[in-house]
């Protein structure tokens, strides 16, 4: 068994996997954002895709997608926030900062992240990048 690349603590197949794999459904928001984070981490491009809201994917690109993936060693997630989101919610914001690594450079991705739930269903809608020392 492998810890889940999320950092929440759990084994894999006892947290994103069942979400990635389609057994079963994030119940929250931030369980969508840890699950988005844990298929980067796996390579899971077709699952990044199927997560984003309907009305998003047009602009949605699996290659440059599978090649962030592919390229980046994801060494941590870190959930500063979140609004909303919760199981009887129907929208919701978590803020994080997913760190990865590429050609021995470590970035930070700081992201105010937008979720809204479609037919019973998270779904990621948007996010917006936090700068350095700017309050989301």
């Amino acid at each position: 068994m492998s810890q889940c690349p999320c950092q929440s603590g759990k084994e894999y197949d006892a947290c994103c996997g069942p979400v990635i794999g389609g057994r079963e459904t994030a119940a929250t928001a931030e369980a969508l954002m840890r699950s988005r984070y844990s298929a980067f981490a796996k390579g899971e491009i077709e699952y990044l895709r199927q997560s984003l809201h309907p009305d998003h994917r047009a602009d949605f690109d699996p290659v440059s997608t599978q090649a962030l993936s592919a390229n980046s060693e994801w060494v941590g997630l870190e959930i500063v926030g979140t609004r909303g989101g919760g199981k009887d919610d129907q929208d919701g914001t978590v803020e994080f900062i997913a760190t990865f690594r590429q050609n021995g450079m470590t970035f930070k991705h700081h992201e105010l992240a937008e979720f809204k739930r479609h037919n019973g269903i998270w779904y990621y809608t948007d996010g917006k990048l936090v700068m350095p020392g700017a309050q989301p």
